[in-house]
């Protein structure tokens, strides 16, 4: 009889595995195949709550990837750390385990809370290693009744949940391999795509220089990666951009991008703000709120002035980037985030660390990716291009029809050292687009600042009368000049004055009329 029984068990095990088999060998969706591979364990082997459980390579805590009966409640519930309840000391110890009676096991964690009340349930529990290659990567379980106790067949469960870990173990290792390939074709073809159709500009970032190439060439490097980077640079190079352009071109861009600007805040109130805090958790906290870490989930959170935060919020943030998990202020609860992270500065890092007003360990963390942004003076190439950018910005933000940049006033453009950067010319331009009142910007409408040579080498000294007359002269005979084709003539004539005072004007101001013979209206 028992012989009889035996042989039942390994013809019906043989029937469960060809159809698991059937449904494993043409599945292309992990999570859809485990699913109805777990329906299967229910339906033929009145195996209950089939879970499978993977560790998850960016949090290293046990998470489920399907469980046939529970709900999504239940399954959000069910993370393990390694080593945690039944299922972490299989996945710790790389051996299976079974408990006769779960009511009694008080390593039973029950997280899911699936089972309702179990004291008055005979309900086993087996829980097998599922192995990726030499490393265990998860864990496969079920629930069983069995009508006259734990006997032979609990083993023989196990024996067939063994074989079938096997078998899940190597269809999530082909469909990954799959999936992994069919990613980095997509990147691979959005890489090319990047360079034909846009020779590698990327987004509202204006430059074709040497120096802004290389930027260019390591936002694409890294842009679809989850490393963390650090933009290195002077005040107004552009850093905002590129961290938007880090994300809006990656592969989170459908989820939030947030700004934290860490100077702006003190030391209590940025603490607040990065990890959020409960009611009650110090003067003034009258609800919760949520941090920036947690709005940024799935996203990008982008750190402005990372050099200038405190040491106490320094330690949090190392924990963060370290354990990817961190705590709301008054709770004592880890929350895991899965969160891509952007720092930027325009401080010396470096000797911030040597003078220990920045802490070593999160130095080293941040600076995993530096992109380095070259300061406008370094980029002289790039500056007519932005000039007109901005000119063409706001001309039509102001309804203005202002159509060009004149000749002396983009040589004082290219001239000037931009101690500000870009963020100085792009003010510069919207300056002298709104006094401009003609089609052209002059010299006349550009700051002082960049109007005498003297201004150019120190920044500091004020235009003159005579030097602004004389710009403003100068600036209007190239005009008259580039008008009539370099004609002295005609451009007396066009300005109502003698052919001798504007030959004269010319000799002056070193002006070449030849230069302007080719040119059109």
């Amino acid at each position: 009889m028992q012989e009889q029984d035996d042989i039942t068990t390994q013809l019906e095990d043989l029937s469960c595995l060809y159809e698991i088999t059937k449904s494993l060998a043409s599945a292309t969706d992990l999570k859809e195949c485990l699913e109805q591979t777990m329906a299967t364990l229910d339906s033929m082997k009145n195996m209950e709550n089939g879970t499978v459980t993977i560790i998850n390579p960016l949090t290293g805590k046990l998470e489920i990837e399907v469980a046939h009966g529970i709900n999504a409640e239940g399954r959000k519930r069910g993370k393990y750390q390694i080593g945690e309840g039944i299922t972490g000391r299989v996945v710790a110890s790389g051996e299976p385990i079974i408990v006769p009676h779960i009511a009694k096991e008080p390593k039973f964690l029950n997280k899911t809370r699936a089972r309702g009340d179990l004291s008055n349930q005979m309900r086993s529990f087996l829980c097998v290693p599922i192995r990726g290659g030499k490393q265990v990567i998860g864990a496969l379980s079920v629930d069983r009744l069995y009508k006259d106790g734990i006997s032979g067949q609990a083993e023989a469960d196990l024996r067939f949940l063994t074989i079938l870990s096997t078998l899940i173990a190597q269809t999530t290792h082909r469909i990954q391999t799959v999936n992994q390939e069919q990613e980095e074709l997509r990147v691979e073809n959005l890489k090319l795509k990047r360079e034909l159709s846009e020779k590698n500009k990327i987004n509202d970032i204006i430059g074709n220089s040497s120096r802004m190439q290389e930027v260019y060439e390591m936002i694409h490097r890294v842009v679809d990666s989850n490393a963390t980077v650090l933009l290195r640079g002077e005040s107004g190079t552009g850093k905002t951009l590129v961290a938007k352009a880090l994300h809006y071109n990656g592969r989170r861009k459908a989820k939030p991008f947030i700004v934290v600007n860490c100077s702006a805040l003190p030391e209590t109130l940025l603490e607040s703000e990065l990890f959020g805090h409960e009611k009650g958790a110090f003067t003034g906290a009258t609800e919760r709120k949520i941090g920036r870490f947690e709005q940024a989930e799935g996203g990008t959170l982008f750190l402005d002035e990372i050099g200038e935060i405190s040491h106490a919020v320094q330690i949090k943030l190392l924990n963060v980037v370290q354990e990817r998990t961190f705590q709301r202020l008054g709770s004592g609860k880890s929350i895991a985030c899965d969160v891509r992270l952007v720092a930027a500065t325009n401080r010396d890092l470096e000797r911030a660390v040597k003078e220990n007003s920045f802490r070593e360990d999160l130095y080293y963390r941040l600076n995993v990716f530096p992109v380095y942004m070259p300061a406008l003076r370094e980029r002289r190439t790039d500056i007519l291009l932005l000039a007109e950018f901005f000119l063409e910005k706001y001309a039509r933000e102001n309804h203005k029809d202002i159509r060009r940049i004149s000749t002396p006033a983009i040589d004082m453009l290219i001239q000037y050292h931009w101690p500000g950067n870009v963020r100085e010319l792009q003010n510069c331009m919207e300056r002298a687009v709104l006094i401009c009142d003609d089609d052209t910007i002059k010299g006349i409408h550009l700051p002082p600042t960049l109007q005498t040579s003297e201004s150019i080498n120190s920044g500091q000294n004020p235009l003159s009368l005579s030097a602004a007359v004389e710009n403003f002269e100068k600036d209007l005979i190239i005009e008259g000049l580039k008008k009539n084709r370099g004609n002295q003539t005609k451009t007396a004539e066009y300005m109502d004055t003698s052919l001798r005072i504007i030959n004269y004007k010319i000799h002056q101001y070193s002006i070449d009329p030849k230069k302007f013979k080719i040119s059109s209206q």
